[in-house]
């Protein structure tokens, strides 16, 4: 009787018809999109036959439906937010959700009554050694990506000296809130009881509430109010991630928020004074004994009944249902992005022709503004590659460009920021180099995702300028060493600073061959210079050289040769990521650098 809700059975199939009373089922497309994708058809109308009747998780219009379904003997899908939500609250910037609940037999923040998402952490084994390992690594990336229900934070904000308790206030009216404790004035009562324990239970520490993020944006009254914030009890609003705010606490204190669930992520055993979902399975100190809930869980148990089997997740991209691996991703990038964008930018020294394609990868909080001068204000600059001065951002082309070349005007799918230096110049650090020296300390599923992304480079094809490009066989000696030789722009920042003696294709192909004598040497004129729309040309390169490619895609030279030498290519860190070894160029010495791609042991 229940409608596909499998990733597996997305978008295919027949829809069960979902009767709703909620104008807000039709005019959210997000909503209606994912609960289309997992097999309901959202309709108008009285129930009959095999429909259902949706509602809206315990908000006031949800009687109407509750009462229409029971008149009508009709099943009910009880809808709501999953988990991880948006950047911000729905309320504040109108954002969709990333993904649904849908319970057909309670609330999850409804201990009254069994939920699926009880009856999941009562009944599933949760005991697969990959579901549980993949628990571990995705709810440790979410707890360092400083991810929520509302991911959007300032990481400008000094944070509070660690070693307080956190108290954990919630929106007046929340349902959640009134599931654990009915009528506000006895929420109020509990959540002052809870303040009282907090401060009881540690004497000398101090005791900061944090407010929800709609009590902050003024949407709704919370539940503690400014003159109690006496003494060593203070407010610590703003816009802080509550992961940050967790690992600073000695101790966390909730009635049925979220962050409780997140306090567990980082760590805690948070006091609950209500019935939550997360509470009841030896996980938490509870006020409240919840007698169904006889099991006791590990962590992991939770984050994947809770986080990984129970709710829907969309890709937005691709219009589909998805993983929470995915959704992570989304968030992360979109957080990032905000986290960037938020104050604006200038752009300085940035031609006309790429204003449009940087005002749509920069300008969706505010405008990008163009000119010369620096602004006042807390907007930041961002200046074209050697153009930035300090207190600039330097901006460039990212590794993998375009399908046609930046001289043509193509426009670059991606982008590079560094506010440290800029990858190519060698002469100073840049946040690339930074973060590099930082790998070896990767967790785990860093790891794994980058094997992956490696592979789907290699598995499609990619290089800078080529994607999904046929594989082109060459007759090539077998007996003899192949060096593919990729020649370059000679003005390009990247040779002037990272190749000072060496500073053309000619002195080039001269090092190599002369280093070489008995190898089969390719060379490999750069697309920008075959096309005339920049310097380089080699008079005649077959002095050195065995042959010259210029319609050969990189990927099927690589896939065909020994080793590359170069000055700065960028086909040099492509050839290693296809294990193909390199020799770099600086300053006439040879640098041999047989870096090896992440392989399954590394």
């Amino acid at each position: 009787m229940q409608p596909p809700t499998s990733l597996a059975n997305a978008g295919g199939g027949t829809s069960r018809r979902l009767c709703v009373y909620n104008s807000g089922f039709l005019t959210q497309s997000r909503v209606k999109r994912i609960l289309h994708l997992s097999g309901w058809s959202v309709a108008l109308g009285r129930p009959s036959g095999d429909d259902w009747v949706g509602v809206w998780g315990a908000a006031p219009s949800a009687e109407r439906g509750l009462a229409v379904a029971e008149g009508r003997d009709a099943p009910v899908l009880r809808v709501e937010d999953a988990f991880l939500r948006s950047l911000h609250p729905g309320r504040v910037e109108k954002q969709p959700p990333l993904g649904l609940v849908l319970d057909r037999t309670g609330l999850h923040f409804d201990a009254s009554r069994p939920s699926d998402l009880e009856t999941l952490l009562i009944e599933d084994p949760l005991d697969d050694s990959e579901l549980l390992n993949n628990a571990r690594d995705l709810s440790a990336r979410l707890c360092q990506s400083r991810l929520s229900k509302y991911s959007a934070y300032d990481p400008d904000l000094a944070l509070p000296e660690p070693g307080y308790v956190l108290v954990i206030d919630q929106a007046e009216g929340d349902a959640s809130v009134l599931a654990s404790v009915p009528g506000a004035d006895m929420a109020r009562a509990r959540f002052a009881e809870m303040l009282y324990y907090a401060q009881t239970e540690h004497p000398a520490a101090r005791i900061l509430i944090r407010s929800h993020p709609e009590t902050q944006a003024g949407k709704r009254p919370g539940h503690f109010t400014k003159e109690q914030a006496q003494g060593r009890i203070s407010f610590v609003d703003g816009a802080y991630a509550p992961m940050d705010l967790l690992e600073g606490a000695i101790a966390v204190y909730t009635l049925s928020s979220q962050m409780g669930f997140e306090a567990i992520l980082a760590g805690h055993k948070p006091r609950v004074f209500g019935t939550p979902f997360y509470a009841g399975w030896g996980l938490t100190h509870d006020e409240h004994q919840l007698i169904r809930r006889q099991r006791k869980l590990t962590r992991a148990q939770l984050f994947a009944g809770a986080m990984m089997r129970y709710p829907i997740w969309y890709d937005p991209y691709h219009d589909r249902l998805c993983d929470l691996e995915r959704v992570l991703a989304t968030l992360e990038a979109t957080q990032r992005a905000w986290i960037d964008d938020r104050n604006g930018w200038v752009g300085r020294n940035i031609r006309l022709w790429k204003r449009p394609h940087m005002q749509t990868m920069f300008g969706a909080e505010k405008p990008m503004r163009f000119g010369t001068t620096r602004p006042d204000g807390s907007m930041k600059t961002m200046a074209w590659g050697m153009a930035a001065q300090d207190g600039d951002v330097c901006v460039e082309d990212g590794f993998i460009r375009s399908q046609g070349l930046g001289a043509e005007l193509v426009p670059p799918l991606s982008l590079v920021l560094d506010d440290t230096g800029i990858y190519f110049d060698p002469t100073r650090p840049s946040r690339l180099e930074t973060l590099i020296a930082k790998s070896p300390n990767l967790p785990d599923y860093a790891l794994t995702r980058a094997r992956r992304i490696i592979l789907r480079l290699m598995t499609e094809r990619v290089t800078k300028y080529a994607t999904a490009v046929p594989l082109v066989h060459l007759d090539l000696p077998r007996t003899t060493p192949v060096l593919l030789v990729p020649g370059q722009v000679e003005d390009d920042a990247s040779v002037k600073v990272g190749s000072p003696e060496i500073t053309s294709n000619e002195a080039l192909l001269k090092r190599v061959r002369d280093a070489n004598a008995e190898a089969h040497i390719l060379y490999k004129p750069h697309p920008d210079v075959v096309a005339g729309l920049r310097p380089g040309a080699v008079a005649d390169p077959t002095q050195w050289a065995d042959a010259v490619v210029t319609d050969i895609p990189m990927d099927s030279l690589l896939a065909q040769i020994d080793a590359v030498w170069t000055m700065t290519s960028l086909t040099g860190f492509e050839a290693l990521l296809r294990d193909v070894p390199v020799t770099t160029l600086y300053q006439g010495l040879r640098s041999l650098t047989h870096f090896r791609p992440i392989s399954g042991s590394d």
